[in-house]
């Protein structure tokens, strides 16, 4: 889910860059530092969308380097147990598939595939139900329901190093094209 938050942020600026474009070095840094970011608390930082106040600055001792404290508005994506999502799927093994739902990649295990669905490896490995109505391959669209993720200190993940979403894809299931989203998700709670 995205939502609009405000947070605050300490930033270092060298000296070299004060001057009369003094914010607007201050704004095009905080954009560098913060967008495309994860924390575990507010999720993934999408954009900055505006500056609330910008404090005065503090010399650091020894470097000439002075810290602003900035708030600022910026969109956010966390997501959440339960939360339905539709994800572009990007690799398809026998092991279950990975997709992406914007910043997020996700991944449902072959265990959380319904049971009529069937591995068919080639040059393009799928999962396909027994009378081939429903095929799960690259660039497919899927909707998901996240029943588990792990929050990092950084990232949030539903396994080590990654970030992952697990899924359940055996009920709640609907096929499109051309969407990225990654979930491991319980498809129990969607209607196709």
């Amino acid at each position: 889910m995205f939502f609009h938050i405000v947070l605050e942020r300490n930033m270092q600026l060298h000296p070299r860059y004060f001057g009369r474009n003094l914010r607007e070095n201050l704004v095009s840094k905080l954009m560098k530092d913060v967008e495309g970011t994860c924390s575990g608390r507010h999720g993934f930082v999408v954009a900055v969308t505006g500056i609330e106040d910008i404090g005065k600055g503090l010399i650091r001792d020894g470097t000439g380097f002075v810290t602003f404290p900035v708030k600022y508005q910026c969109v956010v994506f966390r997501p959440f147990k339960g939360e339905i999502l539709e994800a572009v799927v990007t690799m398809v093994n026998k092991m279950g598939f990975f997709a992406e739902a914007g910043p997020v990649q996700i991944f449902v295990s072959n265990h959380l595939i319904p049971d009529d669905m069937e591995f068919q490896s080639g040059d393009m490995p799928n999962y396909t139900t027994s009378d081939g109505s429903v095929k799960i391959q690259k660039d497919s669209e899927v909707r998901l329901k996240i029943i588990g993720l792990r929050v990092d200190a950084t990232e949030i993940d539903a396994r080590e190093n990654e970030s992952l979403f697990l899924v359940d894809a055996r009920t709640i299931f609907h096929l499109c094209i051309d969407f990225i989203f990654c979930f491991i998700v319980d498809s129990s709670a969607l209607v196709p």
